[in-house]
């Protein structure tokens, strides 16, 4: 009986310090929601074989990102790369950075005047973030976009 109550007791301190060192995020990912403004300051398509817009086309975006109920300067940026497949349908992956980590998002997009894409995951602050994206397109010229971060975890 005290060999099987040691042989407990010593695979409980195994499991114990093994549980203290395995690595752990400071991440505070989890339900929330992102609600920011883009302004766009580049835009690039680039024409690949056939004249106009053809599968293999590369559609490159970059975007200033603005909270202006916190700051009327940018808080970070968006960087967006999107191939086409067929028609106006694109395969894209992009990346918000924001002051405390960098939000990775990637889908399909029709137009771009609204998309839904999938929250991939995540650095710093959103380590392990999943969720939705949604942009909406509240200008023209220069092109901006409401966006709208779902996170679930």
């Amino acid at each position: 009986m005290r060999l099987v109550l040691a042989a407990i007791v010593t695979a409980s301190a195994v499991l114990l310090v093994g549980a203290a060192l395995e690595p752990r995020s400071e991440a505070a990912t989890g339900p929330g929601t992102i609600r920011v403004t883009t302004r766009e300051t580049l835009y690039q398509r680039v024409d690949i074989g056939r004249r106009g817009r053809t599968s293999g086309d590369v559609e490159v975006v970059s975007a200033l990102i603005y909270n202006r109920g916190i700051t009327p300067r940018a808080i970070g940026h968006l960087e967006l790369v999107c191939h086409f497949t067929v028609g106006p349908s694109r395969s894209c992956l992009g990346t918000i950075l924001l002051p405390r980590g960098k939000i990775v998002v990637g889908g399909p997009i029709y137009v771009r005047s609204f998309y839904q894409m999938a929250v991939l995951g995540g650095t710093g602050l959103y380590d392990n973030a999943r969720g939705t994206i949604t942009g909406t397109r509240i200008r023209v010229n220069p092109r901006g976009e409401l966006v709208i971060v779902r996170l679930i975890g």
